[in-house]
C-alpha cells in the first residue's frame, strides 16, 4: 500500500496521452511557465482548477485553501498573490468558490472543528457582515449559496485592496480581478458580475455585485 501503484500507473497513462499528441510538451514546459491566470481557490479535491476551465498544465497559476480565504495577514496567499502579479505578470487574477462547500457551512454552522475553527473565524465575519441580508432567506440550502457568492466577492475584493494589485495599478500594469462560483451539480461555473480592473472601480462594482446577488432568485 505504501507505493499507490494506481496513481502512480494514472500518472503515466496521463503523462503519454499527453505525450502522444504533443511529444515536446514536457520539455517546453519545464524550461518556463507563462501562465496569465492566478486561480484562487477552495481546497475542496471536487474543484480541479485546472481540468474545469479547459486548461493544461503551465496556464493556470494556482492557490488554494480552505473557502477561498484572502486575508491579509495570510503570508502564502500573499506571496502566491506577488509571484503570479510581479514575476508572471499574470493578467487576470481569479477568485473561484463553490456551492455547498464545507468550510463555509462549518463556519454558517459555527461547527467545532478544531485548529480550523480559527482559520473560519474569517468566514464568520463575512456572515455576520451581512446577516441582515441573510435573515431575509427562509431556505437554509438557499441561504448556505449565498454565503457562498457573498465569500467570493469579499475575497475578491481583498485581492483588489492588497498592497500588490494596488502597486501594480499604480504602474499601469494590465490586471483584471474575477469573482466566480462553481457548481458541483452541475460542473458549470458562474461569474458573479465583479471584474475589476483598476482602483477607481472597486467601490462601484463592489456595489454593483451585491445588487446582482439580491435580484437572483
Amino acid at each position: 500500500m505504501r507505493a499507490l501503484k494506481n496513481l502512480l500507473e494514472n500518472n503515466k497513462a496521463w503523462a503519454d496521452g499527453i505525450k502522444s499528441v504533443e511529444p515536446d510538451f514536457f520539455e517546453k514546459l519545464s524550461h518556463q511557465q507563462s501562465p496569465e491566470y492566478l486561480w484562487i481557490g477552495c481546497s475542496d479535491s471536487r474543484v480541479p482548477a485546472n481540468q474545469i476551465v479547459g486548461l493544461l498544465p503551465g496556464e493556470l497559476f494556482v492557490h488554494r485553501n480552505v473557502a477561498n480565504m484572502v486575508v491579509h495577514t495570510d503570508l502564502n496567499c500573499l506571496s502566491v498573490i506577488q509571484y503570479a502579479v510581479d514575476v508572471l505578470k499574470v493578467k487576470h487574477i481569479i477568485v473561484c468558490g463553490h456551492y455547498s462547500c464545507g468550510g463555509v457551512d462549518a463556519a454558517f454552522k459555527n461547527l467545532k472543528l478544531g485548529l480550523i475553527d480559527n482559520w473560519l473565524r474569517h468566514t464568520q465575519d463575512v456572515i455576520e457582515k451581512y446577516s441582515s441580508l441573510l435573515s431575509k432567506i427562509i431556505d437554509e440550502h438557499a441561504k448556505l449559496n449565498r454565503i457562498c457568492e457573498l465569500n467570493v466577492i469579499e475575497q475578491a475584493v481583498n485581492v483588489c485592496k492588497t498592497t500588490i494589485v494596488q502597486q501594480a495599478w499604480e504602474r499601469g500594469q494590465e490586471l483584471s480581478v474575477h469573482g466566480w462560483i462553481y457548481g458541483l451539480h452541475n460542473g458549470l461555473l458562474k461569474d458573479l458580475n465583479i471584474c475589476i480592473t483598476n482602483n477607481s472601480e472597486l467601490a462601484s462594482i463592489y456595489q454593483s455585485s451585491l445588487t446582482y446577488l439580491s435580484e437572483q432568485n
